[in-house]
């Protein structure tokens, strides 16, 4: 007889970690008790030596949706005590602190009680239990107990409670636990749209296209479907609210919905005329919307979904995956214009179960805001926000207290390739090859922010932040990094941001007071993020690809080779440099960049091209010097703007997604273009910021020149676009390859957003595997700026050592 306390870290609160530990320490017999604090889980147990190892054996697995990080087992003296009991949460530890589960998909057991007549939960909006619902958007703090969540105001009934008492429910300790009877109310309420006195027909309204069948003209069309979002939306509670807002769907009007992390705005899939006017009200003119499906087949009869794609979309986390959409399928083509991919997703809350059920067909849903914004998540900001786009309104009195976005993801060889990490994923550790013994906290770019802590070994990546251009998303990006802090009890020593001056993340961090600053240049971030969710502590060769970073030598990087570690860099490697005419305009005027390579090779511009020819002549004499770049995103931007696809965008990369749209799929000939063998650094077992010989410019106005001279023979765009994107790879294989063989390096990682481009990324992969390299991709961050801040803390950790960095711990850009 032996008796062991054991410490279980992790993610192991909120997921029914106590419940599954009594079960087993019951089924076995043994004795003790199980409780959570702020560490985690922590038991103490006895009863004989080969029951205990079957016990610590089942803890190591945990239930499902639990992340074991880490098992420690101590003896303590027998007690001869009988029976294994639940306690109480304590909160007095302060050395550590416990992890936040993320918000999971509605479980199977949950969705059936939700469509069983014959159960007190039917069809309740806010069903849930201790393997699924809201988590990380309804943490206040921890330990996490009800108290310390936003449902903290519902008093729970009394056949509630006693599932939350009840070691053998599924509810035992389930924090959001809920009934119609003491759970929050689902509501509909309209937008803007008063109601007429009488309405013009049953409320129970025919689609738009019935509308249209009946030959009513188009005034009269439109005045029905305001008529109908009127009606519907007259006080209407729980399961009248779903069939109000149902009501407002099948007239083609503009719905709003408060999610788990946020609100949607919801419109008829295939309803061509509701996602104009989703559009226009949005100012969302290009970017693809995601689609709501209710069940796989209903994915399967849209898209061409593999397993792999099938099982992401229906697993707990349930994010929008990007699928190859079937040839004519029923979606209206203002849905995802020319994009040969739709996001699709599963419903992952009750809410949107019943409405889907209500409408019987796929909806858009897509983030509630206006384009640029940040989603909105709070009652009262969203109906000041949405009024001016939503019809009406389904939302709840359960407050969100973190704001999360939808995850985005697309299947790749088989493994997930993020594209935006947040609801359902965020913030699950990620474990990193070294343990730092300060806190560190990375904040991130501009773009796609996300933050992230490191405390030991494991990062904490956060939710999508987005765009840091507003006071809104700054405030976010603020609140968010206090409140997970003290989720997490971390308070950072280490503070690591981007090198360049004017990201407000930079300057945020800079005013900081008590901390130790470290910069870390922009693509040595994007690298050391891939090395570092890949365990790799050595060595390697590094492509990153992406659109501009503020580079050490004060120019703009973005199309580079490194031979990289998470410590430091040597640049190998870059595209040739062009100006950027205009600046920030050039980003968002892709014709400017294509000028710019036009008149690097001396070729005759469009007359209305001939403004940013005298800019560059300035530039030339020193007159008006302008940006100059190496930018694999600029280099995609000039090549789509010559062959005519996008001069102007409105969103990030447009341009470039368009041109790989267009690529002819049997082309098999690149653009040739030679590239030099890269040096040796000078001292190869330890690159370095600043070591190594110059770096080798990659001819990218060879690609060009040659894309003109096939425009200029009447080659067909598509082919013209294959053409540049396997020259564009064969030069990067080639000097990657030169580089690993220089320098004695067997593995490749590629990063930076510009591998979003699946053409390019293929392209880049087989070449170096052919080549007998190993090469790394991201599988829990996104290639893009999103995955920067892990990125950053990986490179701070490796700098606190001082052998892991030449001379010591003196960084270009630290404080």
């Amino acid at each position: 007889m032996r008796r062991l306390a054991v410490r279980v870290g992790g993610t192991v609160q909120g997921v029914g970690f106590r419940p599954f530990v009594h079960g087993v320490a019951t089924r076995l017999g043994l004795a003790g008790h199980v409780g959570n604090d702020e560490r985690g889980v922590l038991l103490e147990v006895e009863g004989p030596e080969s029951d205990l190892e079957v016990l610590v054996a089942a803890v190591r697995e945990g239930p499902p949706l639990a992340v074991v990080t880490g098992v420690e087992c101590a003896p303590l003296p027998v007690r001869g005590e009988r029976g294994f009991v639940i306690v109480a949460s304590t909160g007095h530890d302060r050395t550590a602190a416990t992890t936040i589960p993320p918000d999971t998909a509605t479980c199977d057991d949950c969705l059936a009680e939700l469509r069983d007549p014959t159960d007190r939960r039917h069809r309740h909006p806010f069903v849930n239990c201790t393997n699924c619902g809201p988590r990380l958007t309804i943490v206040t703090g921890v330990p996490y107990d009800r108290v310390a969540t936003t449902m903290a105001a519902f008093e729970m009934c009394r056949a509630c409670a006693a599932e939350y008492e009840d070691p053998g429910d599924r509810r035992f300790h389930a924090q959001p636990v809920c009934c119609p009877s003491c759970g929050p109310t689902l509501r509909y309420e309209p937008l803007h749209r008063p109601a007429p006195p009488e309405p013009a027909f049953h409320p129970t309204v025919p689609n738009e296209r019935h509308l249209r069948a009946m030959s009513l003209p188009e005034g009269a069309v439109r005045s029905e479907v305001a008529a109908v979002a009127g009606v519907a939306g007259v006080a209407a509670v729980d399961a009248a609210a779903v069939d109000a807002a149902g009501d407002v769907l099948r007239a083609g009007a503009v719905l709003a919905v408060k999610g788990l992390g946020g609100y949607h705005l919801a419109v008829l899939a295939g309803d061509e005329d509701a996602v104009r006017t989703l559009r226009g009200r949005k100012h969302r003119e290009d970017r693809s919307f995601a689609v709501a499906v209710p069940d796989l087949a209903t994915a399967r009869g849209l898209c061409h979904v593999d397993d792999e794609e099938a099982a992401l979309l229906s697993s707990h986390r349930a994010p929008i995956v990007l699928v190859r959409r079937r040839a004519g399928a029923p979606v209206a083509e203002s849905v995802a214009p020319g994009d040969p991919y739709l996001g699709l997703m599963l419903p992952y809350t009750p809410v949107h179960h019943l409405l889907l059920d209500a409408v019987g067909e796929p909806i858009v849903l897509t983030s509630g805001n206006v384009s640029d914004e940040p989603i909105a998540h709070r009652d009262d900001d969203a109906a000041e926000r949405l009024a001016p786009i939503a019809d009406g309104m389904l939302t709840h009195d359960r407050p969100i207290r973190t704001r999360a976005d939808d995850s985005v993801l697309r299947v790749v060889r088989g493994r997930p390739y993020p594209v935006r990490r947040s609801r359902g994923y965020a913030p699950s550790p990620i474990p990193v090859p070294l343990a730092t013994p300060r806190p560190v906290l990375g904040v991130g770019a501009e773009l796609k922010n996300t933050f992230c802590l490191l405390r030991g070994d494991q990062a904490f990546v956060s939710h999508h932040i987005g765009d840091l251009a507003n006071a809104e998303t700054l405030r976010a990006f603020t609140d968010g990094v206090a409140h997970l802090s003290r989720l997490l009890d971390v308070v950072p020593e280490v503070v690591a941001h981007d090198v360049h001056p004017e990201y407000l993340s930079t300057k945020w961090a800079l005013d900081l007071s008590d901390v130790e600053c470290v910069g870390v240049q922009h693509h040595h971030a994007h690298l050391a993020g891939c090395l570092a969710e890949h365990g790799e502590t050595g060595h390697a060769i590094g492509i990153a690809c992406d659109g501009t970073g503020f580079g050490t030598d004060g120019t703009l990087w973005g199309g580079e080779i490194f031979d990289v570690s998470l410590a430091a860099f040597d640049r190998v490697a870059h595209l040739e440099p062009v100006p950027l005419p205009g600046g920030a305009t050039a980003i968002r005027e892709p014709w400017r960049t294509a000028a710019a390579w036009l008149w690097t090779l001396g070729e005759p511009m469009p007359p209305e091209w001939a403004t940013i020819g005298a800019l560059l002549d300035a530039h030339a004499s020193g007159r008006l010097p302008q940006p100059v770049t190496t930018s694999a995103g600029r280099l995609f931007d000039a090549v789509a703007a010559l062959c005519g696809v996008r001069d102007r965008i409105t969103y990030e990369g447009q341009a470039a997604i368009e041109l790989e749209r267009l690529v002819a799929p049997r082309v098999r000939d690149g653009y040739p273009v030679p590239v030099a063998v890269a040096p040796p650094a000078r001292d190869p077992g330890r690159p370095a910021d600043r070591a190594g010989s110059a770096p080798v410019a990659l001819p990218a106005s060879e690609l060009v020149r040659a894309v003109l001279c096939d425009l200029r023979a009447g080659v067909g765009v598509p082919v013209v676009a294959a053409r540049f994107h396997i020259g564009l790879a064969a030069m990067l294989v080639d000097a990657a390859t030169a580089a690993a063989r220089a320098r004695g390096r067997d593995t490749v990682a590629l990063s930076g957003g510009v591998f979003a481009n699946l053409v390019l990324l293929e392209a880049v992969r087989s070449g170096l595997e052919a080549e007998g390299l190993r090469v790394l991709v991201h599988s829990q961050v996104p290639c893009n700026d999103g995955g920067i801040s892990l990125g950053q803390v990986a490179v701070a950790a490796a700098r606190e050592d001082p052998d892991a960095h030449p001379g010591g711990r003196v960084i270009a850009g630290s404080r």
